[in-house]
């Protein structure tokens, strides 16, 4: 096992200027899949993430109960209303989402921030999961759903898959309590077949035998809805990088470490405005410009 510290020198290829005659189609299109009743701002706040990041479109399905409270709150990503049931997905709702997936071009789906755990929303994110050919990008309570049928028993359609647990999650795809945290993480990165991000001090991200440490961010971060903006720059920046270098597990590796490390450097650089106690989770984007330039 080799462990490396995320450097600026190693992210600075994903951030290269833009061409002058480039439009939206070339920097990727996400499709977020995400949002309940009483959690529509964790699709808020990944889909935001995705924009910022700087995807050419952005698009959120949702339970049709709460597409009015998304479109309202983020008028520049796109929407799509599904079957609903108690104001969740219904297991309906996943024919309809691969429907809209057959039907439009889009580069990576992200998919867990704000499910919830009904019974339901989790039969529809396993069978989503199972189905679905697209990279892929698993956070929240897409992977409580894996946890729950068992991580080893989980085939993933799409590919390459990045998923992002905190410490609680892993223990739980895992099926024990997290005492070394680099074994942790390459064996969730084993298990899932995927980039797996190991969230917590000093996140670490393990693609095999390489892991990826970070070095940013510290407890500006530990509030709700961190963990929802991580999951949509991480999206975000996979849609670009894709499209420029191709969709492929090393490339899922580098713009997961892309998003870990600005995601710090935003908590960072927010904390000394507003203290590690004051941050908000929807203010850490407004640090992202500041952070790039940083690494750029």
């Amino acid at each position: 096992m080799k462990i490396k510290t995320i450097t600026p020198a190693s992210l600075r290829p994903l951030l290269a200027p833009r061409r002058k005659n480039s439009h939206k189609g070339d920097y990727g299109s996400v499709l977020v899949v995400a949002g309940s009743r009483g959690m529509a701002g964790a699709a808020v706040l990944a889909a935001r993430a995705a924009l910022k990041a700087g995807a050419g479109l952005v698009t959120v399905a949702c339970p049709e109960t709460e597409r009015k409270i998304i479109v309202c709150a983020l008028p520049e990503a796109m929407t799509f209303g599904t079957a609903a049931s108690g104001g969740a997905f219904s297991l309906k709702a996943a024919s309809q989402v691969a429907a809209l997936i057959r039907s439009k071009k889009f580069s990576v789906m992200l998919i867990g921030p704000g499910l919830g755990a009904s019974p339901s929303a989790r039969a529809f994110a396993l069978k989503l999961l199972k189905t679905v050919r697209l990279p892929l990008v698993a956070d929240a309570d897409a992977l409580n759903a894996v946890a729950a049928a068992g991580l080893k028993k989980t085939v993933f359609a799409g590919g390459p898959l990045i998923i992002t647990p905190h410490p609680g999650e892993a223990a739980r795809l895992l099926g024990r309590k997290i005492t070394d945290r680099p074994a942790a993480a390459a064996e969730l990165a084993g298990a899932c077949g995927g980039v797996a991000v190991l969230k917590g001090e000093g996140t670490l991200v393990a693609l095999g035998g390489t892991i990826l440490k970070n070095t940013t961010g510290g407890p500006a971060l530990a509030k709700g809805g961190s963990g929802d903006v991580l999951a949509g720059l991480t999206a975000g920046f996979f849609a670009q990088a894709g499209a420029r270098f191709g969709f492929t597990p090393e490339t899922a590796q580098r713009c997961a470490a892309l998003a870990v490390y600005l995601h710090g450097l935003c908590g960072d650089l927010a904390a000394e405005k507003f203290t590690e106690r004051g941050v908000l989770a929807g203010e850490l984007l407004d640090f992202l410009p500041a952070a790039i330039r940083r690494v750029e």
